[in-house]
């Protein structure tokens, strides 16, 4: 007999895996080292109107598919109306069969509203309505959607230059979760602009109190960083690399590659790939 998608016992292939779940692991709280969530909302707890908001604003990954099915940018990151762009990913969700997006999508319909319907073009509306009514009571806040899932620890996604301001908010006020910063210094190596990357490291230098006009001088500001990330609690880094560079090309030195970037001037590609390595 067929199993029931996304069942219980998905992805449980033998009694010792539903044994171990269903005794142990599922009643675990959730310590979650890294994700995407604001930690503005998390601090003022959110109630959001629309099941958008909540999965489509902002979620890069839902977008990456919508563009591959060839939705125009004006349903992901556009102005188009809230409902518009969720037919749009609706009609979208059935070609991600085989990538986690169809998984987790389906799982978070299902544990959080109840609602056990596949998400396509024919459904859409039915699920929008129904989540959006239970989005309007107060245990789907932010704070009410955490408590469900049983979540006690969250390490958010911030860049060097964040004040941290909610999480020094969130910290002062009692709360069954611990919210955490997360070091995620990629605009660091995005070195293809250069006038964005200057742009960046004055609004580091700012932050750090450190004027930036040397390598050595960009470390600093780093390790300045750092140390202040680690004054508000963080313990992890992440990294997210487009390419992973690796040079032994010695004729080029960082800090002269750096004076140049900083002077304003374009670097050759392989400049590009010395530097971040």
């Amino acid at each position: 007999m067929a199993k029931e998608f996304l069942n219980s016992e998905f992805l449980l292939e033998n009694i010792e895996a539903v044994k171990l779940y269903e005794d142990y692991a599922s009643k675990m709280p959730i310590i979650d080292f890294h994700n995407h969530l604001s930690p503005k909302d998390i601090f003022t707890n959110r109630k959001f109107n629309n099941l958008t908001e909540l999965w489509l604003d902002g979620d890069h990954y839902k977008w990456r598919a919508m563009r591959a099915n060839g939705i125009a940018e004006h349903y992901c990151s556009g102005d188009a109306r809230p409902f518009e762009k969720f037919m749009k990913w609706s009609e979208t969700m059935p070609y991600t069969m085989r990538n986690p997006l169809y998984h987790w999508s389906h799982i978070e319909l299902r544990r959080y509203f109840g609602i056990t319907d596949l998400l396509n073009k024919d459904s859409a509306e039915k699920i929008y309505t129904t989540s959006n009514t239970l989005l309007q009571q107060e245990e789907f806040s932010v704070s009410g959607l955490l408590t469900k899932m049983k979540v006690e620890i969250i390490c958010t996604t911030d860049d060097p230059t964040d004040s941290l301001e909610y999480h020094r908010q969130f910290a002062a006020q009692p709360s069954a979760v611990k919210m955490f910063p997360t070091f995620r210094p990629d605009k660091i190596y995005n070195v293809q602009s250069v006038k964005l990357y200057n742009a960046y490291l004055n609004l580091l230098s700012m932050a750090s109190g450190i004027a930036i006009n040397t390598f050595k001088d960009l470390l600093e500001a780093l390790k300045n960083r750092v140390d202040f990330f680690h004054n508000h609690g963080c313990r992890a880094s992440d990294f997210g690399l487009e390419t992973l560079c690796y040079q032994l090309n010695t004729s080029y030195k960082v800090e002269d590659i750096f004076i140049k970037l900083r002077s304003g001037k374009t670097l050759l590609v392989e400049e590009q790939q010395i530097f971040r390595s």
